[in-house]
């Protein structure tokens, strides 16, 4: 279990360009500046890595992993997925989401911590990747 710094985050190619993209072109009027800058020095500061030989132990767009909440020693399921098909309640959460920004990137093992709305800090650690498209042979979602 251990803490994470942006530059311990890996990204494949696709990802790196896709969310550049993303916060070019669509974020820039949704999210705070001061939010839109984090995730950019975040992006610039991750290693990036071709999409075939990203480890299959690292957080992609789309994986779904196993999360353990420091706080509760719940466990939750939650799929990594782009604002458009967030869907919270049914484990579908935003990259673009406090939660699902601390989590790209990740390997297994390492902890996740993130601000929620009201100010708190709250920390799970990735139990398991239980699915990464890199890992299944599927480099274009």
């Amino acid at each position: 279990m251990s803490s994470v710094l942006d530059f311990d985050r890996t990204l494949t190619d696709l990802d790196h360009v896709r969310l550049k993209s993303l916060i070019r072109r669509d974020q820039r009027e949704r999210l705070p500046s001061s939010r839109t800058q984090q995730i950019e020095n975040t992006l610039d500061a991750c290693a990036v890595v071709p999409a075939r030989h990203v480890s299959p132990d690292v957080v992609t767009m789309h994986s779904r992993v196993l999360l353990l909440d420091r706080a509760s020693g719940e466990r939750n399921q939650v799929t990594l997925c782009y604002p458009a098909d967030a869907e919270p309640a049914e484990g579908f959460i935003s990259v673009l989401s406090p939660l699902g920004w601390s989590l790209l990137g990740l390997h297994a093992g390492q902890v996740a911590r993130w601000s929620t709305p009201t100010g708190g800090e709250r920390s799970a650690e990735v139990l398991a990747i239980l699915f990464q498209p890199e890992a299944s042979g599927d480099f274009s979602i």
